[in-house]
């Protein structure tokens, strides 16, 4: 059943955090798309100046700056938040567990303490599947429902950031949030007008990009011995313009109806295994990727995959399902990149 929404000519100037970054920019891109008044808010830490749409008011700066906050929010007039600025990498909050909870989930607090004072309606923040662990072992698309359990402080910071807007909408009924929990985003914006550009890039697909486009020699596959169909991990991709969609649609039903908790998986509902997303990357380039086997990586679960009540629940209707779609998009971005930086 689906849940009602408010018209996207209803939609109120929304401030962005971390759109600067692949999915905040790409948010920023369907908002500005659509005539939204779109502010812009990012310390550049991990963003990228030239990943700020054309058309967005960019302010430079921290989501828990709450001094910053509350003036943008009231020179702006904001009625909306999408919240994405975040730490991402599991490697690093293991090394650095404190840097994430603060900014995770101290800076989340922050700024959806702020957004309360400002009188702002509708909060929704950028969660992910690392909440739940590794999954349920099952290798079936995994439920909103499945227990939240997270094997490192990553899905923790998250979690705990979950756990409080959930607590804060049960405390103020004209506030309404969302939680969509990713799980795995890929390819770029069609037009080519932002995609990744990763300092550190870690993503599977970023990384096969590099090996095809130069800046890499090989690729490695982290675990062949998986009981999936070709032994590699098996997880739901998701085009980071249907995400952005998506997004849209949960502040639209975050305004629609005041005082709701909404948490939401986001995927397709199946998977790909690794060997299958470089070989759709060999289909849409015509050029081979030198591949090597390697361990297992701790913490990988073998398949994960998203149940996503988005379709029933928000009406979504993904346009770029399509593997070779995804990838073909993620590797014209990086050729675009690439010679840009030239």
């Amino acid at each position: 059943m689906q849940i009602p929404l408010i018209s996207e000519a209803e939609l109120p100037p929304v401030l962005v955090t971390g759109g600067a970054g692949y999915i905040g920019s790409n948010a920023a891109l369907a908002l500005i798309d659509r005539g939204v008044k779109t502010i812009v808010l990012d310390d550049l830490s991990t963003g990228t100046r030239g990943l700020v749409p054309d058309g967005a008011i960019f302010v430079e700066g921290r989501a828990g700056d709450r001094a910053l906050i509350e003036q943008v929010m009231r020179d702006h007039g904001i009625g909306a938040v999408l919240h994405f600025a975040a730490r991402i990498s599991v490697a690093e909050s293991v090394a650095e567990p404190a840097l994430y909870y603060r900014e995770n989930f101290g800076e989340t607090l922050s700024l959806a303490e702020t957004a309360l004072a400002c009188g702002v309606g509708a909060f929704v923040l950028s969660s992910t599947a690392a909440v739940y662990g590794d999954g349920d072992g099952s290798g079936k698309p995994l439920p909103v429902t499945a227990p939240v359990a997270p094997i490192n402080p990553y899905g923790w910071s998250k979690a705990f950031a979950e756990r409080a807007l959930a607590d804060m909408v049960a405390a103020n009924r004209h506030f309404s949030v969302a939680c969509p929990r990713y799980f795995n985003v890929a390819g770029a914006d069609p037009q080519l007008r932002s995609g990744q550009a990763s300092q550190h890039p870690h993503h599977l697909i970023e990384l096969a990009c590099h090996v095809l486009t130069g800046q890499r020699d090989s690729f490695t596959i982290f675990g062949t011995d998986y009981p999936t169909p070709d032994g590699t991990g098996v997880r739901d991709y998701v085009h980071v313009t249907d995400l952005a969609e998506a997004h849209l649609l949960l502040l639209r039903a975050c305004l629609a109806d005041p005082g709701q908790y909404h948490a939401v998986n986001l995927g397709y509902g199946r998977g790909a295994s690794v060997i299958e997303v470089l070989d759709a990357l060999e289909a849409v380039s015509g050029q081979q990727i030198p591949r090597h086997n390697g361990p297992r990586r701790a913490g990988d679960p073998a398949v994960l995959v998203a149940h996503s009540q988005a379709r029933d629940l928000l009406g979504w209707e993904p346009r770029f399902e399509n593997l070779q779609t995804m990838v073909g998009h993620a590797l014209a971005w990086e050729r675009r990149r690439l010679e840009r930086a030239r």
